[in-house]
């Protein structure tokens, strides 16, 4: 194992980064140099029952050279040999949280749920250095190039335009510090034909239309689980390995819950015909997925994803939460097929109105309102300790943050967002576009400054309280205030990408909080390059922020 070790360490030919890249190369062969260690080479046989070939020189469809040996099997033999597991046993998803590696902040991403729990510690987004190792690493790997970290916008200017001493269009758009890779500007879309969506259908859309046309063989993505009350459907995922498009049609709808979306890994595995494959997740569980998206032997692998904060542990946690936030929805027995945090500051939930779900009413209750003891229980600890809510490793993400609310507000109705990261999520696109399955609206665009909201919310919020000994509110303001507090900052706060930015760096400033309560200084280790380039702007510029912070840090001297 030494010798493994030291190998991987010295030689760039070998290096982990590539070891697990998560494209199918296209390899060139040529000789083994002779400076490669014998008796090492000697000692991996010894380890494996395949043969080591040649060493290959390869090239990703990004342009990013480097080496890894023969066939994909030897990758899987220096993770064996690193994890000393032969017959990689799956944890009993029974024994959830507490037997899982990453314990209480475990986002049941559905990995160790299969036989490639051996490569965890290489793809939890929660293990170690976690998202900083996944993000700043794969990104690169995943789209050709990282991301812009210095593209920022900041009181509402970019730094494009500070560099140029005025203002320009980058100003009212989605930038990459924020947002990620961008193979062109965030747009506005809209789904097609498809009923029964939470939103208009965008996802549905996409993964449909690469479906019928062969695209892909199947479709990994998160359905509504059968197995349960009628009511309770809405909150309770249940991940498929989609091979119809009448599959695909039963993942509509946003489970607020955990999903262990890898947990089909093992049935794929076992259907050799599927080579051509489209993952649906959200940021952890891509994450996850990448790493061990080499170990796949597909031909073609596409992953769609979502933006994501703020989950619950559990479908039960999820329903609690709506029946103590809107309580006319239980005393109303109505039945729920929904709910978000929506750009207006409320909440609004989406249930049928009569007995069709094509029927369908809103119930809106403004954030201001809320309980505030909701939030404990009703956000899982990984979803605390999570940096990527723009899912940095698809390529392409849809999401509503971004989007402006139509008059209506209501959902079904209203834009979403579209992020191409790369040229596989351009073809993606284009393949639901010819197929009349999607409509583009224009560039996604906002106005107003976030910076201060984004501190107000931090600096008021329950978790962050609790983390410093602070007050704790109980109950949220009277409905009436609350509607009058929502009605006047949807006027007067950011709204489109502005408002997005409010919400990411929100989140991201209570995370960060989080990590360095629950794991000391050793948990900046787990914020990734673009992240940390956000807290320090904070800390320079907000006195609030700091104090936080030092609370915080106080805590554990």
């Amino acid at each position: 194992k030494k010798c493994v070790r030291n190998l991987m360490q010295h030689s760039p030919t070998m290096s982990k980064k590539f070891a697990r890249s998560p494209f199918r190369w296209r390899t060139h062969f040529f000789f083994c140099p002779l400076s490669l260690n014998i008796p090492v080479l000697c000692l991996l046989l010894a380890f494996s029952s395949t043969t080591l070939t040649c060493m290959g020189f390869i090239k990703n469809d990004a342009g990013i050279e480097s080496y890894n040996l023969g066939k994909k099997t030897n990758v899987k033999l220096f993770q064996s040999v690193q994890n000393n597991s032969n017959n990689p046993k799956p944890i009993d998803h029974e024994s959830w949280p507490d037997k899982f590696p990453a314990k209480s902040h475990c986002s049941r991403c559905g990995l160790c749920e299969t036989s490639y729990v051996t490569h965890v510690s290489d793809a939890c987004a929660f293990l170690g250095e976690g998202m900083k190792r996944n993000i700043d690493g794969l990104e690169e790997i995943v789209h050709g190039r990282r991301r812009m970290v210095d593209d920022m916008v900041w009181n509402g200017i970019s730094t494009a335009s500070k560099a140029n001493d005025g203002e320009n269009e980058n100003d009212l758009i989605a930038e990459e510090g924020r947002f990620g890779v961008m193979h062109s500007p965030m747009v506005l879309a809209r789904g097609k034909h498809v009923s029964g969506a939470q939103w208009t259908g965008c996802v549905t859309s996409v993964a449909v239309s690469m479906l019928e046309s062969g695209m892909v063989d199947a479709v990994i993505c998160i359905a509504s689980e059968e197995n349960v009350d009628e009511d309770s459907a809405w909150s309770s995922p249940k991940p498929i390995l989609a091979r119809s498009v009448e599959d695909v049609m039963r993942g509509r709808g946003v489970k607020p819950a955990l999903a262990p979306s890898l947990n089909v890994m093992d049935e794929l595995k076992n259907i050799p015909e599927i080579q051509k494959l489209l993952f649906c997740g959200v940021g952890c569980a891509v994450q996850a997925f990448r790493a061990i998206q080499n170990e796949l032997s597909l031909e073609e692998v596409y992953v769609l994803g979502t933006n994501c904060a703020d989950n619950s542990p559990t479908p039960e946690d999820a329903q609690e939460f709506l029946w103590r936030s809107v309580p006319s929805i239980a005393d109303e027995n109505k039945k729920v097929l929904g709910y978000e945090f929506m750009q207006d500051f409320r909440v609004h939930v989406k249930y049928e109105d009569g007995n069709s779900a094509t029927n369908v009413s809103y119930e809106r209750m403004p954030y201001f309102s809320l309980p505030g003891n909701v939030a404990k229980f009703a956000i899982a600890e990984s979803c605390l300790a999570c940096f990527d809510y723009t899912n940095a490793l698809a390529d392409v993400v849809v999401g509503y943050m971004g989007a402006p609310l139509g008059s209506d507000s209501n959902m079904d109705q209203s834009y979403q967002t579209i992020t191409i990261r790369n040229s596989r999520g351009a073809k993606m696109i284009q393949y639901a576009l010819d197929a009349g399955r999607l409509e583009l609206g224009p560039v996604a665009s906002g106005s107003g400054s976030h910076e201060k909201i984004a501190m107000t919310t931090v600096a008021s919020d329950n978790i962050v309280q609790e983390m410093i000994g602070g007050d704790m509110k109980e109950q949220g303001m009277p409905r009436f205030l609350g509607e009058i507090m929502a009605t006047v900052i949807r006027s007067v706060g950011p709204k489109g990408v502005s408002f997005a930015r409010y919400s990411l760096d929100y989140h991201l400033l209570r995370n960060y909080l989080h990590v360095i309560d629950f794991w000391g200084e050793d948990g900046r280790k787990l914020v990734p390059a673009y992240a940390k380039v956000i807290v320090e702007k904070y800390l320079k510029m907000d006195d609030s922020f700091r104090s936080l912070v030092e609370s915080v840090r106080s805590k554990r001297r």
